[in-house]
């Protein structure tokens, strides 16, 4: 699926500045000699409607750079502003208010509620930003991803890459200003990662879609805009459009220099 300079809608353009901002980002778990600090320091401008990657060996900080960035977890220090809005200082009934409206998650394990049909889950969000569920715009969202006319069945009677498409068309329903993502391939087989991963892409590409995902796959990083890489909590470089071959290679680098320090 090609990559376009020009976003479908041009949502997000207008005004300037990014999608993320990350300014001095530090999470420190603990305190004195047994701390374990998660981030160090991260500075970093996610644009709008790109897909950026995020790698590292394990205990590199991936979890808690997503938690952060997401308002899923405060930061001890530095700020997060998504969307021009600083997370960082907001009362929590409010970051609440703001991940259903403003943010979209997809994970590994689907979280697909198995008692309501495929088009309740999808219009969930909108139901608990107190909205009414609006039929036009999640009949559009599972369009987008292939589901159409799968609204009235259960997640149960679904496969797993069908199910991870429902979770993705939640996602998007409500039109967010970033879409975060944590291991979506992680329970997939490679064909059917390859289809998930083509409809975030288009995402991306097709609708405007600001798009974060962290994975452990440098073939899934390879559909990515640019590849972040953390190593013990801190930013180790990046690639730009890299093969699945330039991030394996990356990977192992800082997997071997963390054994090393490690050891040392």
């Amino acid at each position: 699926m090609g990559r376009r300079d020009q976003h479908g809608d041009g949502r997000g353009q207008e005004g300037g500045g990014h999608a993320v901002e990350l300014r001095g980002v530090r999470r420190q778990y603990g305190r004195g000699a047994g701390a374990v600090h998660a981030l160090r320091g991260i500075d970093l401008d996610l644009p709008h409607g790109t897909f950026t990657a995020v790698m590292g060996p394990s205990g590199s900080g991936k979890s808690t750079f997503l938690q952060c960035a997401a308002g899923l977890d405060r930061p001890t220090g530095g700020t997060v502003r998504v969307g021009g809005t600083d997370l960082t200082r907001m009362r929590e009934n409010r970051l609440t208010a703001l991940r259903r409206e403003r943010l979209g998650f997809v994970f590994q394990a689907f979280n697909l509620l198995p008692s309501l049909t495929v088009e309740q889950n999808v219009s969930l969000p909108m139901r608990l930003a107190g909205r009414r569920p609006d039929p036009r715009r999640t009949a559009r969202a599972l369009a987008q991803v292939g589901l159409g006319a799968h609204a009235g069945r259960r997640p149960g009677q679904l496969s797993g890459g069908q199910q991870q498409r429902v979770a993705i068309a939640r996602a998007l329903v409500t039109g967010p200003d970033v879409v975060f993502a944590d291991e979506p391939t992680g329970a997939l087989d490679a064909g059917t990662a390859a289809e998930v991963l083509g409809l975030l892409r288009h995402a991306v590409d097709g609708l405007g879609t600001t798009l974060v995902m962290v994975t452990h796959d440098p073939v899934a990083a390879s559909w990515a805009d640019r590849v972040l890489f953390l190593a013990d909590g801190a930013l180790a470089g990046d690639l730009e459009r890299p093969s699945a071959g330039q991030v394996a290679a990356r990977m192992a680098a800082l997997t071997g220099a963390a054994r090393r320090t490690a050891a040392a």
